[in-house]
């Protein structure tokens, strides 16, 4: 029988007393204290389950959404309502997982995408999987809304600035690009970590549910245009009409990106074993995609009713608005939906942007053993800012891509997070959890593999209108 002396018994509940304030305040964890709380994304762990709702929002629902009636116009009424319920069921299922995931047994936090990947799938392994779809989220993201918002911003001029009474000489469409780029770079040199956008997440939900709400509004009240038709285009073959069915699954898919920020909001919160960090940040999430729900089937299914195969190929329902209500409606609402649009593409920058500058501020603070100076920080900004701005320049024909971005971010949402609790969770083999898992992230790599593909052959065989550097 083991025996316990006088003086082991108050240290071991100085001990526990000790552990238990480590928890509270949320630093019981094996990651290097010290490095992570240099770092963006974990530099302050002071969110809750408002600020999870807002960045989630924020990151969840945005510009994208505005071409979903496209992928309606392939696969018609009753299969786009299928395919886009079913997507939505699925990452939201998914998402939970990646919640549930954050926090291991042992004490480690997994506040970053790439982190989990690595401690599942092996460092090597890890990082080649998902590096490249995660910074490519994060970096073509804000790419895309580069173009959205300096598209946003040159509609909203003519609409306030007409030709008749203003004698402004209006700016090009790569004049817009530096105005968006430039006020994003600005604002993002304001905010030194994730948490501290919270406010602006706030804005930029508020206006994506805005826009989207009075674009679908308006769409439906005044009516659709003079032959609107809602068969199908006709395929030249089979094979034609199988990739426009991929390829409208991967705008779906498009939709819904936002995965690989899940964990990097979570790690903005304390976290303690009375309230682990899941419980806010899982309640933050439902009601933020009970919003997105309400939000995004509206719009698919205003867009598809009101425009059917009219909608504009691959710029979506803002430009549906435009040009078939562009007369017929108050061009206040119409500036009012522009502002919005403007205002949601430079709040969604500052989120998508932190996940790329916190890759390159740990590369820093990995090798010098010391916290990024805040000249450094800066420059990293306005480098980010200026890559932002040189590749929709260069390449302004990304908007025609939406199905093939959709393809390859889309193991990130539906796939990776599958694996990765069969390998960290280890669930009992042939129980429901264990072959739930399997089936959807064995499905979730096939459409990737088989959207990508059909995005590929209808560039190859449609084409798409490439100005480089010279965006329309």
């Amino acid at each position: 029988m083991s025996t316990t002396t006088p003086m082991a018994s108050p240290m071991k509940k100085q001990i526990a007393a000790m552990r238990g304030y480590l928890e509270e305040v949320g630093h019981f964890t094996k990651l290097d204290p010290d490095q992570d709380s240099w770092l963006p994304i974990t530099k302050s762990r002071k969110g809750n389950a408002y600020y999870s709702a807002f960045h989630t929002l924020c990151s969840g629902i945005g510009v994208q959404a505005l071409v979903l009636p496209l992928a309606f116009t392939t696969l018609g009424w009753i299969w786009g309502l299928f395919c886009l319920s079913l997507v939505f069921i699925w990452q939201l299922y998914t998402l939970w997982l990646l919640i549930q995931l954050h926090e291991s047994e042992s004490g480690i936090r997994y506040s970053r995408y790439l982190g989990l990947t690595m401690a599942a799938f092996g460092e090597k392994p890890g990082k080649l999987l998902a590096m490249f779809p995660t910074m490519y989220l994060s970096g073509g993201t804000c790419v895309f809304l580069v173009m959205i918002g300096g598209g946003a911003m040159k509609i909203l001029f003519q609409l306030v600035c007409e030709p008749d009474t203003c004698n402004l000489k209006p700016l090009t469409t790569l004049g817009w690009y530096l105005v968006f780029t430039c006020l994003a770079t600005i604002i993002l040199a304001k905010l030194p970590n994730l948490n501290s956008i919270a406010g602006v997440s706030l804005v930029g939900a508020i206006t994506a549910v805005g826009y989207c709400t009075l674009i679908w509004l308006v769409s439906i009240i005044k009516g659709s245009p003079v032959g609107v038709s809602y068969d199908p285009p006709e395929a030249k073959s089979d094979l034609a009409r199988v990739s426009s069915i991929l390829n409208a699954l991967g705008i779906i898919a498009f939709a819904f990106r936002g995965h690989n920020l899940v964990l990097e909001i979570q790690g903005t919160m304390p976290s303690s074993t009375e309230e682990p960090s899941r419980i806010p940040m899982w309640r933050g999430v439902k009601v933020a995609y009970t919003i997105i729900a309400m939000c995004l089937f509206p719009l698919a299914i205003g867009g598809y009713w009101s425009y059917g195969t009219m909608i504009p190929a691959n710029e979506g329902m803002l430009n549906a608005l435009y040009k078939y209500h562009g007369q017929d409606t108050s061009k206040a609402l119409l500036q009012l939906t522009s502002l919005f649009v403007v205002i949601n593409s430079l709040s969604s920058f500052q989120i998508y942007a932190m996940p790329t500058l916190d890759n390159w501020e740990s590369k820093y603070t990995s090798r010098f053993n010391k916290p990024c100076p805040q000249w450094l920080g800066s420059m990293f900004r306005v480098l980010f800012g200026c890559l932002g701005f040189f590749v929709p320049v260069a390449l302004p024909c990304l908007p025609s891509l939406a199905g093939l971005i959709g393809g390859i971010a889309l193991p990130i949402s539906l796939a990776y997070p599958c694996f990765m609790w069969i390998l960290i969770k280890k669930p009992q083999k042939h129980s429901a959890m264990w072959f739930l898992n399997w089936v959807l992230g064995v499905s979730g790599m096939v459409i990737s593999v088989l959207v990508v593909f059909g995005a590929i052959w209808a560039i190859v065989t449609m084409g798409i209108e490439a100005h480089f550097f010279n965006p329309q």
